[in-house]
């Protein structure tokens, strides 16, 4: 066995841990484990996932790598770390993620000329003032995509006054945009301690194992990066998670192209692939509210998984919010059962998401919370108001019922209602529900925890609606089918609303979406919606071995891609000098033919040294390079645009 070539892919999802060990001379999985995610330390569900490996494998492990929702979740949530902001050039009036910034003089022209001089004085003074506060810095000058030297300067100037990490714009994105590259290089600035905590937790658990390999992390445009690059540009790691099963489900399957759809514990995500490599966005990754510049696979993500509340009134609903499913809760608090099997009645008109029969709520301590792992151990201090204080302080380490709940502290359960939502918004405490893992439970379709308690939340809320616990369970589980359906079909069809396809799809029993591609489907519970899909559309629908762990197999079969991008443009209007700009530098050429062949040397150059440091060498790597030139009459070209693509495979690493 010592001369296997093995690889060890992780990925730390919001309910699971999976790890893959593959033999990486052939793509083959030789084995996998699945441990429910620690939340509040990482290092024991990762070390948790190893420990179920066969030990006789780690000593040949060549390769981690990782992939994970952290910085998604934690950038959604508003949890990224404080960080301070340099403009050099402009001043932004439009919202930014960042409470501590400066506007100094700087910046550049279109054409990459000095705009302004740069005040390194009121740079001091910021970073001298706000260094206590902040745990990292971003700087984003004028036209920075065309010259980065102030960017390089504040840089500079920063790192002589502090330790902390700093991010320049254009190290993350080439394109203008001054807004939205601010934006990229502050979230990314947020991301950096999370980030690193993260990468130190998996580090540790190689320690622990005696794993001396490299390590990787999947990106967001479905390739991989070296350890030291991921930590210094968290945000392109930020749909690691998702891009992860696109590339795991083409591999399993074995398939060029095919459309791939991961149903998780918190939400379904939805991608294309197409000769091997993922789709690429023309836009920036969209997180939450800002929209960033960071390359990002296609993506439809809809807020519907395993773990989303089902709750009724006059009929039921699925979600969006998530919640920890009654079979799972079970298994921590076995008296759940009891209490479940003691429900009272609620009226139907106070009915909502939180007021449910089957809701129960904890006090969330931090060793032990199932919530989407966000925030790593910096915990985020809530003031509490008086009534929230005394809601809290009236549940405890043993789920409380809103009967049981009103019975405490006297009061109507309406009266608390928006306390318990805001409570679990902040996290201090957790709701247990019912939801589509339990129905599957009840149907026997799969079982992992206490399924009496699924049965018992069926009985509950089906008796509500007048039906039978499998009949109510039935109707969820199609609901929760034609749900990804539609999402599928959305996918293709951008143009028209959801709300309109639903009206086609339910238009006549004698018509349906035809999808040309195969769908790939990745998640542990899958296989129960198969049926109930071909329903909706008329697809290929495949479920690959190892599907339950697709994440895990993408962050390790993941390709590593380099995009270059030069920009050849005229030096100024009458003058037979050109302008060549890339991420490395601004170069003066003295005519266009001169340019263009120091730009098309330097496409190549700038991919094979990132292959290097890969242990690729360029006959390893395809290499494609593609010419835009925009003209105007004859003459040589206003502008030409080279832009170079090196995909190589970590599996021809030596």
């Amino acid at each position: 066995m010592s001369n296997m070539k093995l690889g060890l892919g992780i990925d730390t999802g919001g309910t699971y841990t999976d790890a893959v060990i593959m033999d990486l001379s052939d793509g083959r999985v030789l084995e996998t484990n699945k441990t429910l995610t620690t939340h509040s330390d990482l290092l024991l569900g990762i070390e948790g996932v190893i420990s179920g490996l066969n030990p006789g494998y780690l000593k040949d492990i060549r390769l981690v790598s990782v992939s994970t929702t952290l910085a998604t979740n934690s950038t959604l949530e508003g949890k990224g770390h404080p960080a301070g902001l340099v403009l050099a050039g402009y001043s932004i009036n439009r919202e930014l993620p960042v409470q501590h910034t400066v506007s100094v003089s700087g910046g550049h022209d279109a054409n990459g000329s000095e705009a302004d001089l740069l005040d390194l004085e009121a740079v001091r003074n910021f970073v001298n003032s706000t260094k206590g506060r902040v745990f990292s810095y971003a700087i984003s000058s004028y036209f920075a995509a065309r010259n980065p030297e102030h960017e390089l300067a504040v840089k500079e100037c920063i790192r002589d006054l502090t330790e902390k990490p700093v991010v320049c714009g254009h190290e993350l994105s080439m394109d203008l945009g001054a807004y939205e590259r601010a934006v990229t290089a502050t979230l990314n600035a947020r991301l950096i301690p999370i980030n690193s905590m993260f990468i130190r937790s998996v580090l540790a658990a190689m320690r622990a194992k005696n794993i001396s390999a490299p390590l990787m992390v999947m990106k967001c445009d479905g390739s991989l990066a070296r350890l030291e690059e991921a930590e210094e540009k968290p945000v392109e790691s930020i749909f690691s998670g998702p891009a992860a099963s696109l590339v795991g489900a083409a591999h399993i399957s074995r398939l060029k192209n095919c459309v791939a759809v991961d149903v998780g514990g918190t939400s379904t995500d939805i991608a294309f692939i197409k000769d091997g490599v993922p789709e690429i966005s023309d836009t920036g990754a969209v997180v939450g509210d800002w929209r960033t510049m960071v390359r990002a696979i296609m993506m439809r993500t809809s807020a519907v998984g395993g773990d989303s509340h089902i709750w009724i009134r006059n009929k039921f609903f699925i979600g969006p919010n998530r919640v920890i499913p009654l079979c799972l809760a079970a298994e921590r608090f076995p008296n759940l059962i009891d209490k479940l099997s003691r429900t009272g009645k609620l009226r139907e008109r106070v009915m909502d998401d939180i007021l449910q029969p089957t809701s129960f709520f904890v006090q969330n301590h931090p060793t032990e919370t199932y919530e989407d792992y966000s925030s790593f151990n910096y915990t985020v201090e809530f003031e509490l108001d008086r009534y929230e204080r005394k809601i809290f302080d009236a549940l405890g380490d043993e789920p409380v019922s809103v009967a049981e709940l009103s019975e405490k502290t006297g009061d109507h359960p309406l009266l608390f209602t928006k306390t318990l939502r805001s409570l679990v918004q902040k996290r201090c405490i957790n709701q247990i529900g019912f939801t589509p893992t339990d129905a599957l439970h009840v149907l026997g379709e799969y079982e992992a925890w206490e399924k009496k308690a699924s049965c018992l939340g069926a009985q509950v809320l089906g008796s509500a609606l007048g039906q039978g616990e499998e009949d109510f369970c039935r109707a969820v589980k199609q609901k929760f089918a034609k749900n990804i359906a539609l999402e599928l079909i959305a996918f293709f069809v951008r143009d028209l609303r959801k709300s309109d396809l639903e009206k086609v799809m339910d238009s006549s029993a004698y018509t349906k979406f035809k999808i040309t591609v195969p769908v790939v489907l990745i998640g542990a519970p899958v296989r129960a919606y198969v049926d109930e899909l071909l329903e909706f559309v008329d697809a290929d629908i495949r479920i690959p071995e190892h599907h339950e762990v697709g994440n895990a197999v993408g962050a390790l079969v993941g390709s590593i891609i380099k995009r270059s991008e030069v920009l050849i443009r005229p030096a100024g209007p009458g003058n037979e000098k050109y302008l060549v700009f890339s991420e490395k530098e601004r170069k003066i050429s003295g005519n266009y033919q001169e340019a263009l062949d120091y730009g098309l040397e330097l496409s190549e150059r700038l991919i094979s040294e990132h292959m290097e440091v890969y242990g690729l060498d360029m006959e390893q790597v395809f290499f494609n390079l593609e010419r835009k030139d925009t003209r105007k009459g004859t003459g040589s070209p206003l502008e030409t645009k080279l832009l170079g693509l090196g995909i190589g495979s970590p599996l021809k690493l030596k």
